[in-house]
């Protein structure tokens, strides 16, 4: 058996333990494909590791990501193709992110158990449930209603019940839950929010795609100094759905 192999069994028994009630199934029926797409993030990870600025994934990114049940996250007739590693639509002009591009912005979030997280752009759910093991509390925003009515049941029928989802304009943030930690967003707007900018703490870190609906886009990670000042760069071209709402 392969080092990773043998990686992969004891990282599945341990999630046993660390998992939330009815996140996961008591007998896993994905385990190939999960093993085979933590395999693909894993040399995804490690062809873009210069820009990334790291060598490896983590410990604890590596946990979220194999126990997350992305089959619950996609459309029942897509299920077979839940653990490919691509995007998927998830109706209504949506779609589930990569879960490469999902591994490698929560890893440069370099979140703690004791951060307060904001998400922009619910989905379907699969980037808060990310989270969820990661943090202590995730604050989600969707402003597709069904969307978002879709994704907060679903996230309480698996357990993730440390994420609380909210209907509404995301480009305005949740001023009564800031400040937060960090801050992530899944859809590409051609500038960085400043409400955002003013509810995330000093010290905190954003991950956000910034670019036109039909220009390049670029992961941006921004990083805010304890005077309010801010350090931006540029990770990887990216293709985000557009962020809609007020601007």
């Amino acid at each position: 058996m392969s080092l990773f192999k043998q990686t992969f069994t004891a990282l599945v028994a341990l999630m046993l333990f660390i998992l939330p009630t009815g996140a996961y199934p008591a007998q896993d029926t994905h385990e190939e494909a999960r093993m085979a797409l933590i395999d693909e993030i894993q040399q995804d990870y490690r062809r873009t590791a210069q820009a990334l600025g790291r060598e490896q994934m983590s410990e604890g990114v590596l946990r979220a990501i194999l126990a997350v049940p992305r089959h619950e996250f996609v459309p029942p007739d897509l299920r077979q193709s839940a653990y490919e590693n691509r995007p998927l639509p998830i109706g209504l002009g949506q779609t589930i992110s990569q879960p490469y591009i999902v591994a490698i912005m929560t890893e440069l979030l370099e979140l703690k158990p004791t951060d307060r997280v904001l998400e922009l752009g619910t989905g379907s759910g699969y980037q808060a449930a990310i989270l969820s093991s990661l943090v202590e509390k995730v604050f989600s925003i969707e402003i597709v209603e069904p969307l978002g009515e879709e994704a907060g049941e679903r996230l309480r029928r698996l357990g993730f019940d440390n994420v609380q989802v909210r209907i509404g304009d995301g480009y305005l943030g949740w001023p009564e839950a800031a400040p937060f930690d960090a801050i992530i967003v899944t859809a590409a707007g051609d500038h960085i929010p400043p409400p955002l900018v003013q509810q995330l703490k000093p010290g905190g870190r954003m991950i956000i795609p910034v670019g036109g609906r039909f220009f390049a886009q670029d992961l941006v990670l921004v990083e805010k100094e304890a005077d309010g000042s801010l350090n931006t760069r540029n990770i990887l071209p990216v293709a985000f759905v557009p962020l809609t709402g007020k601007r």
